[in-house]
């Protein structure tokens, strides 16, 4: 289908391109960006007038439980999920059943997306057999199969010489590896971040320092190993300090953090509120701060939802039993979006943080609307206020900590390789 989007305010990073122009899409690619640009004889007008168009949002870190745990999430409903909220591609962690540490299940994953997704979907595979930790998988394999980076996420790696190898193996592959920096020796059986409201609850806590050590250890590894790493979720300051200083160094070392992390804390667990139960954990008012001044300074490389799907009977019961997690593709837009209004970011670096880092770091041919390049696309209402409503929930799963919140900013159309797969008009 051609089509034609006129009047937008056109946002491209990768470009440098921010202005009202007109992009004109053919045969699934960016034909043509510019001014006044005229429609095809069958091609479909979309008129942008006050919407901000952009490269297709990317989501690095979602989980979308299949195969194995399709009761809480499938291909099918989380690219819906993720369509609806403007995400144009989403990377998939590898914690399914089986894992995803085999072409097998790479293919499965591949060949359902395609045949029945709404969004691309590009899977990451298992940095170590099983994902047990103990044996590096075949990196190899994954990646010729059409894995996009390797990751344990969910499990880190305990092993420092086991670290050591993958990143050097990952290095020889040129595949991304994704830590979930962790060390479980410090967050042990923990609930909630460590501190006074912890206490006050009478809920063990996760202290900062679990995820400080392992990011550092991470790190370094990586900076002996000259190997690149990519660090998922983070959520203390002192990592965004260990980041920062790393950077500055020279090391490789790129990283994401998600939206629940600089929008709430560690009070929203009060009420033992298990949607708000996560790992990491929400923090404080203190690491938030952190949080936002390192997506200002670039720190933090990339906006990812860490998308995690529960089925009600895995949250409907007591705190210390309810599983870790949030979903989050339908709200991230609208959260992110508060980072701009907050003047934190602005819309270009907003963008590029949604849209172009992702792409670069999982070295996707993604990101830009340059002409040429496919046609996934986003086109954002930005003063659009909406109410979360679990009803309206897109996901399989409505673990939010944000029902009956109202929000402002949403997805008016997502296109992908130039079809519209959702539209919110």
């Amino acid at each position: 289908m051609d089509l034609l989007i006129k009047g937008g305010r056109v946002i491209d990073p990768a470009q440098q391109i921010d202005e009202k122009l007109d992009l004109r899409i053919e045969n699934g690619k960016i034909k043509e960006i510019g001014k006044k640009l005229a429609a095809g004889k069958s091609g479909e007008v979309i008129d942008a007038t006050g919407l901000i168009v952009t490269p297709g949002l990317i989501d690095m870190h979602v989980h979308l439980r299949d195969p194995g745990q399709e009761y809480k999430e499938d291909i099918v409903t989380g690219t819906r999920a993720a369509a609806a909220g403007g995400f144009t591609s989403v990377a998939c962690m590898p914690n399914t059943n089986p894992v995803n540490d085999n072409k097998a299940v790479t293919t499965y994953i591949i060949t359902k997306a395609k045949a029945e997704g709404l969004v691309n979907v590009f899977p990451v595979g298992c940095i170590t057999q099983g994902s047990k930790g103990e044996k590096l998988a075949e990196m190899g394999d994954l990646k010729e199969a059409g894995c996009v980076a390797v990751s344990d996420d969910g499990r880190p790696l305990t092993n420092p010489e086991l670290m050591r190898r993958a990143l050097e193996y990952a290095k020889g592959m040129e595949i991304p590896l994704i830590s979930h920096s962790e060390d479980l020796g410090l967050s042990g059986d923990g609930l909630m971040n460590d501190g006074f409201t912890a206490t006050e609850l009478g809920l063990k806590g996760i202290p900062w320092v679990a995820e400080d050590a392992a990011t550092a250890r991470d790190v370094y590894l990586a900076e002996f190993s000259n190997s690149p790493i990519h660090i998922a979720h983070v959520s203390t300051k002192g990592a965004v300090q260990i980041i920062r200083d790393a950077k500055a160094r020279g090391v490789k070392v790129t990283c994401e953090t998600a939206p629940h992390y600089f929008t709430l804390t560690e009070d929203a667990v009060r009420g033992y509120t298990t949607n708000a139960k996560m790992n990491p954990p929400l923090r404080t008012s203190d690491d938030v701060a952190a949080i936002k001044a390192g997506l200002a300074d670039g720190t933090i490389d990339a906006i990812a939802t860490d998308h995690a799907p529960h089925h009600s009977d895995e949250k409907d019961v007591e705190f210390a039993l309810a599983s870790n997690g949030i979903i989050g593709l339908e709200t991230a837009l609208s959260l992110s979006l508060t980072l701009v209004r907050d003047k934190v970011l602005d819309l270009n670096a907003l963008v590029g943080k949604l849209s172009m880092n992702p792409a670069r770091i999982l070295g996707l041919d993604r990101g830009t609307l340059e002409p040429g390049s496919i046609a996934d696309i986003t086109i954002i209402a930005p003063d659009r206020e909406w109410t979360v409503e679990e009803a309206a929930i897109v996901s399989k799963s409505k673990n939010s900590p944000f029902i009956g919140v109202t929000m402002k900013g949403q997805a008016a159309y997502t296109i992908v390789g130039g079809k519209i797969v959702h539209t919110n008009q």
